[in-house]
């Protein structure tokens, strides 16, 4: 799924992980604590994006909003699909759920 696809799938407080500026992540992260007043943020990320989406997450937790939000959970998964060439393929996927303190 593309960054588009994500945004209209309705999850309010959640940040999927894309090929943007990584600045632009860790923003819309900060963004929903602050001014939308969240208590938990969903950062998604799947295949190439998992250690991006691992960055943003300690970016936001320990120099945006130090002593202020936490990591309360992380799931781990796979996802399972068909390639452009038809094949069945494998990616892995990571859930990095972040909460107020």
């Amino acid at each position: 799924m593309t960054d588009e696809e994500h945004s209209k799938s309705g999850d309010e407080h959640t940040v999927f992980i894309g090929s943007k500026p990584f600045m632009n992540y860790v923003t819309g992260v900060v963004m929903q604590f602050t001014t939308q007043g969240a208590n938990e943020v969903m950062i998604k990320g799947r295949g190439k994006f998992i250690t991006r989406c691992v960055d943003v997450a300690e970016v936001a937790s320990k120099r945006f909003l130090t002593d202020q939000i936490e990591v309360a959970d992380v799931k781990l998964d796979s996802e399972a699909f068909k390639n452009k060439e038809g094949r069945d393929i494998r990616v892995s996927t990571i859930e990095i759920m972040l909460k107020r303190k």
